[in-house]
């Protein structure tokens, strides 16, 4: 008998953002395989259709507002709601195993004894680093706390996965037995299939005008949270500018108040024609952006993790300008992308190289997608998080024809 999986997100799951995504893809190869699961998650958030899958959710708590990325004490709080929920389900149902993603593995750690199953461990961040990135606090008690809950959990864990180089070299010192680590980046990005009529949050209405023929592209695609880099961008484009006037720069997935605060900076930095900035949009209308575009940039100027729109920038064949900070640089050289400092100047140059030159645009653009097929692509990806299932002993089905052969990383 097929062995069901309850995997626990304790995210607005499904929103356009990091985690998220990372929790419907797995979900997805994972249903893909035959096995039955059940995803417990927050109130907000868009219903998926994958075949085997079903959705719980805990109350939305409408008025405390949308949940925010990084800690907060709404995340907090809901979290804490999150707990009773799951032991309600450990409580209905037999699971064999529990697929943790991020902080909800601190409590699963603690109820595995009590309802034996096997636990994977998701882990897309360090959660101590994410409160000292996100000033959430500077208790070095409380950061200490969950620097041992953490390593506690990486070694109570039957499998863990990370997402980046970086987060692996972190976790498998603290791990008993290393061969239970998984490196599987974020890296397929194939459209989320929403449930229809069955979204939990409305959609902001999407401005998504056309594109004009006789301008160059520079599009950013992504969250406008400051670590991304976009004031250094727009500085940066000033000069691009000037060196190529038709080039137009695109920036998609803002809200409303940060889209607001960018089209004022582009007005007083004098490129306010040449700017067009947008609020966050589907995959499916943000993906002919892309291929719309002359050249990808991002400009993030700090943090570890990798961005899951890195993979989606190898695979286009639209040459990328990046910046040269370990979260690029642990996937990206000079052979597949335009690597500069975070800085305007270097930025800038690299714009006005990856617009002008055409040899370099095509050279970095080829070597790119066949980096991507290479090491990233859906075979690759499913193949690692098989190697997973097979660790944890989920019961195997005759295979799909998504699966291929399974290898460890």
């Amino acid at each position: 008998m097929t062995e069901r999986i309850l995997v626990v997100a304790p995210q607005p799951f499904f929103t356009p953002r990091g985690t998220p995504f990372s929790v419907y893809y797995r979900t997805l190869v994972m249903a893909e395989a035959g096995l039955p699961i059940d995803i417990l998650t927050y109130g907000q958030g868009a219903d998926v259709a994958i075949p085997g899958v079903s959705i719980i959710r805990i109350p939305d708590f409408p008025r405390l507002g949308p949940v925010k990325i990084g800690p907060s004490l709404l995340k907090l709080w809901l979290d804490v709601v999150l707990v009773l929920w799951t032991i309600g389900c450990l409580m209905r149902t037999r699971y064999a195993i529990v697929h943790a993603h991020e902080e909800a593995v601190f409590f699963l750690r603690f109820l595995k004894p009590i309802f034996r199953y096997r636990l994977i461990y998701d882990m897309h961040s360090s959660l101590p680093e994410q409160l000292k990135n996100y000033q959430f606090t500077t208790s070095k008690l409380l950061i200490g706390l969950f620097e041992r809950l953490e390593a506690s959990c990486l070694r109570a864990a039957d499998a863990v996965i990370t997402i980046c180089p970086e987060l692996a070299r972190y976790a498998k010192p603290l791990m008993p037995d290393p061969s239970r680590h998984f490196l599987i980046e974020n890296s397929i990005f194939e459209p989320v299939r929403l449930a229809p009529g069955t979204r939990r949050v409305a959609d902001a209405p999407v401005d998504a005008p056309a594109l004009p023929a006789n301008r160059r592209i520079v599009l950013y695609a992504g969250t406008f949270e400051v670590y991304q880099g976009l004031d250094i961008l727009l500085d940066a484009f000033v000069v691009a500018h000037a060196a190529c006037p038709d080039a137009l720069l695109v920036l998609v997935g803002g809200t409303a108040t940060q889209v607001e605060r960018l089209r004022r900076r582009a007005a007083a930095l004098g490129i306010g024609d040449d700017v067009l900035v947008l609020e966050r949009m589907p995959q499916a209308k943000a993906a002919r952006y892309t291929q719309a575009a002359d050249v990808l940039v991002s400009p993030r100027c700090t943090g570890t993790n990798t961005p899951l729109k890195i993979y989606e920038q190898l695979a286009s064949g639209v040459p990328l300008v990046a910046t040269n900070i370990l979260s690029h640089t642990q996937v990206l050289d000079d052979r597949v992308a335009f690597m500069v400092d975070p800085t305007p100047e270097s930025l800038a140059r690299g714009l006005i190289t990856a617009l002008t030159d055409e040899a370099a645009r095509a050279e970095v653009a080829g070597n790119a997608q066949r980096l991507y097929a290479e090491a990233y692509s859906r075979p690759v990806y499913e193949a690692k998080l098989r190697a997973v299932l097979d660790l944890v002993g989920a019961a195997e089905p005759a295979p799909s024809h998504h699966l291929a052969s399974h290898g460890k990383t």
